[in-house]
């Protein structure tokens, strides 16, 4: 009898050593999302060719995620304050990492564009709208065309035909018949490409397409050049801070006066400013690097949206009860349009 257990002990412990590896080392298919970064936009954008050389930042926040993580990570995150653990689908949705990260980046560089526009617009200085074509967001597996496109694509034209929107390019592939063949021109990683194939049948409906879904990629032409070089950063969050920082730059104005001014936020092209997701873990790093003041979008609460979901709260409620909860001396300050972060500055 002492034998066996013996037996069973020297089986026993490896397979817990094993385990215990597997535990710290093997990724599950779960990721972790919590506070990422507060990253000064001077570094980011250089208009006429030069940075901002005034004192103080303004500050862009991201959110950071991690993973594939592994149990070990999984169980420490639940140590660090506004930390989730999402699905790889609740993260991705249907796209796998390569079109995710090319998704991101459309809608950083749509960001920039919309920042640019609404800096110039309310600066009163002239611009120009350059239409590219339509970006491709995602294609069907079934299409004729997946072996051709990719998403971040450009397509400028279907059948030598040119277009200034993307509804004018729809409503000319829904005129055309399921089974045609057409040709598309198109931008992949900055060179130009064409590709010859049928239309297929567009699912649930009677109208012929390339299998795609879309939306309009245009760009702001400029008399004083403003770039905007934000590396790896992806997503559409960092618009509003972004406009500050050109329009500061444009019109010459010290709207810093030294402070560190934190924020968030989506821009439209009018100055609208929209929500964004995961503002309590930017709240944490934006105080974390010593900003002062944090402008959260105040996206209004209708009540449709509290008849579909009655705990809502907004992107600015959300940004109080993170700063509560840490105790910052920041200050949170609601906007929902560039003027309203204009007029706190001035």
């Amino acid at each position: 009898m002492p034998k066996k257990k013996r037996g069973f002990k020297r089986f026993i412990w490896p397979l817990v050593i094993l385990l215990l590896l597997a535990f710290c080392l093997v990724p599950t298919h779960y990721y972790i999302e919590g506070a990422g970064t507060a990253e000064p936009t001077k570094q980011f954008v250089t208009v006429a060719g030069k940075h901002d050389q005034q004192r103080g930042r303004f500050l862009l926040t991201t959110v950071g995620i991690q993973g594939p993580a592994t149990g070990l990570q999984l169980l420490l995150s639940k140590t660090q304050p506004f930390t989730e653990i999402m699905s790889r689908a609740e993260l991705m949705g249907d796209e796998d990492s390569k079109d995710y990260d090319q998704i991101q980046k459309y809608y950083m560089d749509s960001s920039i564009n919309s920042a640019v526009e609404a800096a110039y617009k309310k600066a009163e200085k002239p611009y120009t709208t350059k239409y590219m074509g339509v970006y491709v967001m995602s294609i069907l597996e079934q299409s004729t065309f997946k072996k051709q496109l990719a998403v971040g694509d450009t397509i400028t034209a279907i059948n030598q035909k040119q277009f200034k929107s993307a509804n004018g390019f729809v409503k000319y592939v829904q005129g055309l018949k399921v089974g045609q063949k057409v040709t598309i021109a198109y931008q992949h990683n900055g060179h130009a490409k064409k590709a010859t194939q049928r239309l297929m049948k567009l699912p649930k409906t009677h109208y012929a397409g390339l299998g795609i879904t879309l939306t309009d990629h245009s760009e702001i032409e400029t008399e004083t050049p403003v770039k905007i070089d934000a590396g790896e950063i992806g997503g559409p969050s960092a618009g509003l801070m972004f406009t500050l920082q050109i329009y500061s730059q444009l019109t010459n104005q010290s709207l810093l006066t030294g402070r560190t001014i934190a924020g968030t936020g989506t821009i439209a092209p009018d100055g609208t400013v929209g929500p964004i997701g995961g503002i309590d873990k930017k709240v944490l790093v934006a105080s974390q690097e010593g900003a002062t003041v944090f402008f959260a979008p105040d996206d209004p609460v209708t009540k449709a949206i509290l008849k579909v979901e009655p705990d809502y709260q907004n992107n600015y409620a959300i940004a109080k009860a993170a700063a509560k909860k840490i105790k910052t001396k920041m200050k949170i300050v609601p906007v929902k349009t560039l003027d309203d972060a204009l007029n706190y500055l001035k």
